[in-house]
């Protein structure tokens, strides 16, 4: 199947929203969803030989007694993937959503992504994993990882769940905004949501034909869009006209031909990317 919502969840402080944003998806796409856990290398048994220098029989015992420890742990990891796995299931099901699978995985998370994303319409990861709490100025560290490896849209929840109501988009010309537009003229998601497209940079010629062609699109698709131009720094002016004119979620390209690459794609994680207490969905 080459149509699901595919959710990572990770039993973070995140986890909760992302069930929640994922069955509100489905509902609108009448799409499956896959709930995915990863147990990572991180959560891999040790391997350190804590043996020392002790005599072979005595030292025999001791590896044997390690071994034991290290698959009594794997067992537990184990079960505790399986129970967030659960937990969020319970959750979609609640909200409404009739075909659900889970899945437990290891190994890398963007491995196991380059395995799957071929299934999915969209990924969707919290903005924060399980260290949040302990890093509450950063983004999840594998949120970057997913987003430069996923070639399918990824959807980065917000800490708190509230339904969508209106969109903003972020249109700089390039080849990813470009798809972005796309994108929403044919996902039934988009179908009766106000969507404004906005170009942060001086008014020219090719930025108002640009946003003339990106209304026309989604005209043919149904959907009345307003365009804007509006001057200053991408990551000030579109974090103030989400949080200003109440927009539901931020559409944007991950990569770009100006300085709304830098935003997402780049060595650090953008002040926009942490601030923006709505959803943005990401698309290459």
């Amino acid at each position: 199947m080459t149509d699901k919502i595919i959710a990572l969840v990770d039993g973070s402080i995140y986890s909760e929203s992302v069930c929640h944003h994922v069955a509100w998806i489905a509902q609108r796409t009448a799409a499956p969803v896959e709930l995915i856990h990863v147990l990572g290398r991180r959560e891999a048994p040790e391997k350190s030989d804590l043996s020392g220098a002790i005599r072979l029989g005595a030292r025999t015992k001791l590896m044997e007694e390690l071994a034991e420890i290290d698959a009594q742990r794997a067992k537990l990891v184990g079960h505790r993937g399986r129970a967030i796995l659960e937990d969020a299931c319970a959750i979609v099901d609640r909200d409404g959503v009739t075909e659900i699978t889970t899945r437990l995985r290891h190994g890398d998370i963007v491995e196991a992504i380059g395995e799957i994303e071929g299934e999915a319409r969209v990924i969707v990861i919290g903005k924060r994993g399980e260290a949040a709490d302990f890093a509450k100025g950063h983004l999840g560290s594998n949120l970057e990882r997913i987003v430069r490896a996923a070639h399918r849209p990824v959807f980065v929840a917000a800490r708190a769940f509230k339904p969508i109501e209106s969109v903003l988009v972020a249109y700089d010309g390039g080849r990813s905004a470009m798809k972005a537009v796309d994108h929403i003229s044919r996902s039934s998601f988009f179908a009766d949501l106000p969507v404004t497209v906005v170009t942060v940079g001086n008014e020219t010629p090719e930025v108002t034909k640009g946003l003339a062609d990106a209304k026309a699109l989604l005209a043919a698709a149904g959907i009345e869009a307003q365009t804007r131009i509006v001057a200053g720094q991408p990551d000030e002016e579109l974090g103030k006209m989400v949080e200003k004119d109440g927009f539901g979620m931020l559409v944007m390209g991950a990569y770009g031909h100006s300085r709304i690459r830098s935003l997402v794609i780049g060595s650090t994680t953008t002040e926009m990317m942490r601030s923006c207490k709505v959803p943005v969905l990401l698309l290459r």
